[in-house]
């Protein structure tokens, strides 16, 4: 028998309500740590993003998850949230582009969680930008996050015929990241850029 990914309990074969509408992740993680997750599907528009959408809200279950993904090191858990990426990065017209670490981090960790992310979920993605600094956000202050200078370069050609570049994420704080990434697609040529996270901070860092 299957055990869930983060509590490590077995996996009930029995079928859920949540099987039953079409949202469990039974193969993953079971129901009881599936709802300690908060949906919001928040969307928003900020300054060079036209449009951020977040799947769920960071709350203390969401802290957990990334800790073991990420930092643990447990890319088991890439698959977790498959189903729910393919549904809102489901439009072939649109480029997804995820965040990228810098090399030397990505080293260190062995993998990139948001390439990982869109790899599990089968997801088609284009490497279109670089990552200038090592410097990790989850390491800096909101204040500090606001006030770093350009983190990316796009080496690659951008597309400025109507092409939507769709950024992804793993998490929205302050959309430092998100912004910085954004703003240099646009001022590579693109002309409408989104972003896709899976969770999002409701509060101030």
């Amino acid at each position: 028998m299957n055990s869930c990914l983060l509590c490590e309990k077995p996996l009930d074969d029995q079928p859920t309500w949540h099987q039953f509408l079409g949202i469990a992740q039974s193969a993953f993680i079971c129901p009881v740590c599936l709802e300690k997750f908060e949906r919001i599907d928040s969307t928003m528009k900020v300054d060079h993003l036209d449009s951020v959408h977040s799947l769920y809200a960071y709350n203390e279950q969401a802290r957990e998850y990334l800790h073991q993904f990420k930092f643990l090191q447990d890319i088991a858990l890439a698959t977790v949230f498959s189903k729910d990426l393919r549904s809102v990065l489901k439009d072939p017209k649109k480029i997804i582009v995820p965040i990228p670490m810098h090399p030397a981090n990505k080293k260190k960790r062995t993998f990139s969680q948001v390439d990982a992310l869109l790899d599990a979920a089968d997801i088609p993605y284009q490497e279109l930008l670089q990552k200038t600094t090592e410097s990790v956000m989850g390491e800096k202050t909101r204040s500090e996050r606001l006030a770093m200078t350009e983190l990316f370069t796009a080496p690659a050609d951008i597309r400025s015929n109507g092409t939507i570049y769709v950024l992804v994420d793993d998490i929205y704080t302050t959309g430092t990241t998100l912004q910085h990434a954004a703003r240099t697609l646009k001022q590579a040529g693109a002309k409408q850029v989104e972003a896709v996270t899976l969770f999002r901070s409701t509060g101030k860092k």
